[in-house]
């Protein structure tokens, strides 16, 4: 019998445990005990290739041996002190970050929600400076920022709204890639003060924007003086193809959110601020026991580390071109495809009908998937995947979702 501080200890297994969770998850039968690579391997001795990386998080796979070493050495270190103090892995991973996308400062948090609550904190000191008493930020319908009052009120799900009434005033939403409707919004909206858009709506499906939105929507912020904040929290960190997916276009934006990935697994969010949102902030307008501490930027920083010193956005990018094209060729034609959706390991797999239960099928062959918005299979594989699993991982997925479709009909 094993033992914990010298008691004994049996492992029984979640199903044959109380549940005290509360009821916040559809949780699927599996639990996970070990990770490897692109690879997980659950309490039954199965093994899975992870295609969702945590949904976007462990973009260095799992157990990768440097976020692991950086860990456990700065766990026998410091842990945690709280921003009283300076924080010498906060300020070594800030100047990393901050040069990475080239802009001036950066907040840190403990994830993309927090992340985005201090983006539209800065947009209101932003108006207010201006002498606007009641801002209003302009978000997208399918949009995803977040389960908080503000973020959950930004985001254009309805669902995720639904019971939490009543909603945080000061945002107008607009349909995703409509630039004209934007423009509309500025001639009869006359407090705004920035717009906040996910470069690729991640939950949303994997909507991608026409060529041009977001060029045009940084014009209309120079134009109007409004702040840009673009939520990456789900498209940052290499998994677009770029170290940041705003950097496919000539453009800079004002706030940058990020989270997931940025500490492949531990909790770490970060708001980067560049020009006239750099210096918006006082001490007493935000803050975070936790957001920044050793242990989380240590994680950080080996994760900059290898993406920068290995440009895995290159990998991302390529591996994101074979996958879509196999996809394809092997989809094409097959009753019930519409079309992928894709930029870099970020794709989208389109069907005619809800596909929920492809989730279960994939998960009994060994593979982890997600769908999102009712009928989008979403992919979003660690960075690190070669090219004989990325082939591995369409050759798999394309013969169930023929099988899926076959059996729907």
């Amino acid at each position: 019998m094993a033992t914990v501080s010298g008691l004994p200890f049996v492992f029984l297994g979640l199903q044959n445990m109380k549940n005290v969770l509360m009821n916040t998850y559809n949780r699927l039968p599996v639990t996970f005990v070990k990770g490897e690579g692109v690879y997980l391997h659950d309490d039954q001795g199965k093994t899975y290739l992870d295609a969702i990386s945590g949904i976007a998080v462990c973009g260095l796979g799992h157990a990768h041996p440097e976020v692991t070493r950086a860990i456990c050495e700065q766990a026998g270190s410091l842990v945690h002190t709280s921003n009283l103090y300076g924080i010498g892995n906060q300020q070594q991973l800030g100047e990393k970050l901050t040069a990475l996308a080239g802009m001036d400062k950066v907040f840190f948090a403990n994830s993309g929600a927090e992340a985005n609550e201090a983006a539209i904190k800065l947009a209101r000191l932003h108006g207010h400076k201006q002498g606007i008493d009641n801002p209003v930020i302009l978000v997208m319908e399918e949009s995803f920022h977040g389960r908080t009052m503000a973020t959950l009120t930004a985001t254009g799900n309805r669902k995720v709204q639904a019971g939490f009434e009543p909603l945080v005033q000061g945002f107008a939403r607009v349909p995703y890639g409509d630039l004209e409707a934007l423009e509309t919004a500025a001639t009869h909206l006359k407090n705004i003060v920035a717009v906040l858009v996910e470069p690729v709506q991640g939950e949303g499906g994997i909507n991608i924007p026409p060529t041009g939105y977001l060029s045009g929507i940084r014009e209309l912020c120079d134009k109007h003086n409004w702040l840009m904040m673009l939520d990456e929290v789900q498209t940052g960190m290499g998994r677009t193809g770029k170290p940041f997916a705003f950097q496919h276009h000539a453009l800079k934006p004002d706030v940058m959110t990020l989270a997931k990935a940025l500490g492949n697994g531990v909790p770490l969010g970060a708001c980067l601020a560049d020009g006239k949102a750099a210096d918006l902030f006082a001490p007493g307008n935000h803050g975070s026991t936790f957001g920044g501490n050793p242990l989380a930027c240590a994680a950080g920083l080996a994760v900059v580390e290898q993406l920068t010193s290995n440009k895995l956005w290159e990998q991302a990018a390529s591996m994101g071109d074979i996958l879509t094209q196999s996809l394809t060729q092997q989809l094409e034609g097959t009753k019930g495809f519409v079309e992928i959706r894709s930029l870099g390991l970020m794709l989208g797999i389109q069907l005619d009908r809800p596909c929920a239960d492809l989730v279960d099928m994939a998960l009994q062959k060994g593979l982890l998937i997600n769908v999102t918005a009712d009928s989008v299979v979403r992919l979003l594989p660690p960075l690190i995947i070669s090219r004989e699993q990325t082939q591995q991982l369409a050759d798999e997925l394309s013969a169930l979702i023929i099988e899926f479709l076959e059996s729907t009909s």
